[in-house]
């Protein structure tokens, strides 16, 4: 039996996707980043607190609201960035300055409806978001990587794209059926398209 550690991503993929590469984009947004490797070297299913704002932003969704938009940005739009589950959010790590101006393009977009976006969080510049470990959590439950990071730069929507992906997300949540099999005479209105 060898005495060698082997390092906790030398076989390039695990089970979530987090690479190498992708642990080492991860620690470079905090202030010690090889501290932050070594931690996942010893404990590889640790979370750990990262700040926002200079290597990424974070959109925190409802879960299945975030989760509307991440098909959104795959199914009809360029993909996405990392995407982590955290406490039934859905965190979409975005561009740097995300965070600053996506609050105004909603403000705007949504200006004169009712809300059908629901709240998002934006964390920029001065916050911290947790991140989940990259070989995975002892609770699964609490944090794992849906689109884990792969590479030392990772594509990141900006605040356009990801405004582009939450309408989109909106529309489709409202689309509900109103016909019902069990009245077939019933007279249906299609109101999905009146303004």
């Amino acid at each position: 039996m060898s005495s060698e550690r082997s390092h906790p991503f030398s076989d390039g993929l695990d089970a979530c996707g987090v690479t190498p590469d992708g642990a080492a984009w991860l620690a470079s947004a905090g202030t010690y980043p090889r501290s932050t490797l070594a931690l996942w070297e010893e404990h590889p299913d640790a979370p750990v607190v990262l700040p926002c704002g200079a290597v990424f932003d974070v959109v925190s969704a409802p879960a299945v609201f975030g989760r509307r938009m991440v098909d959104r940005l795959w199914d009809e739009g360029p993909g996405s960035g990392p995407v982590a589950t955290f406490r039934g959010r859905m965190l979409l790590f975005a561009a740097p300055g995300t965070a600053q101006r996506l609050p105004s393009l909603l403000r705007w977009e949504e200006f004169g409806r009712t809300g059908a976006i629901p709240p998002l969080l934006w964390h920029g510049h001065g916050d911290a978001v947790t991140v989940p470990a990259p070989l995975g959590a002892a609770a699964p439950s609490a944090s794992r990587w849906l689109v884990a990071p792969d590479t030392r730069q990772p594509w990141l929507p900006g605040p356009e794209i990801l405004l582009w992906a939450a309408v989109r997300a909106a529309r489709t949540a409202v689309r509900i059926s109103i016909s019902s099999s069990a009245d077939q005479d019933a007279k249906v209105y299609d109101v999905s398209r009146r303004r």
